[in-house]
């Protein structure tokens, strides 16, 4: 039982798990003002574009009849609300799209850390990796720098 307190200590308390909690938290904080938002501001100034339609009392009364208002219908019978459907669609799509800007300007400041100088090169002869500064394979034993090699091209051409 103490192994498994111990482990359940170490899972909770690692900087992932504070960091999630953190984030679920002002997520939460978001999602209202998101709410607000589009049912404050969105939906009225959508309403006004479609004819005053007002889209929390749109719905479906399952039982046929015609109620005035959602919680009339709700009183008395289950309801299709197809108007708060609409309300969350919408709701959700802002809040995707604030996301969306977030992270991206956040991936405008991330930048990623540039690669490391590298430290070896391939011999082209035996393609066995060896130290960038090395002028000769210790493998194979070839002339690595041109420079060597026209060298010794040079004085094998003079000697025939």
């Amino acid at each position: 039982m103490k192994k498994l307190l111990s482990e359940f200590k170490d899972f909770a308390l690692k900087g992932n798990m504070i960091d999630l909690a953190v984030g679920v938290i002002i997520g939460g904080a978001f999602n209202s003002l998101v709410k607000s938002l589009v049912e404050n501001i969105v939906m009225p100034a959508l309403s006004l574009l479609t004819g005053r339609i007002d889209f929390t009392n749109k719905f479906i009364a399952l039982n046929g009849q015609h109620y005035a208002t959602l919680e009339e219908a709700k009183a008395v019978t289950s309801t299709i609300s197809y108007g708060l459907f609409i309300t969350e669609v919408i709701n959700f799509l802002i809040m995707a799209f604030v996301i969306f800007l977030v992270v991206k300007q956040l991936n405008k400041f991330h930048k990623p850390a540039p690669a490391p100088e590298p430290h070896e090169k391939t011999c082209p002869f035996c393609k066995t990796k060896i130290d960038l500064d090395a002028v000769r394979c210790p493998h194979c034993t070839s002339i690595l720098s041109e420079e060597l090699n026209e060298q010794m091209r040079k004085a094998l051409a003079e000697e025939k």
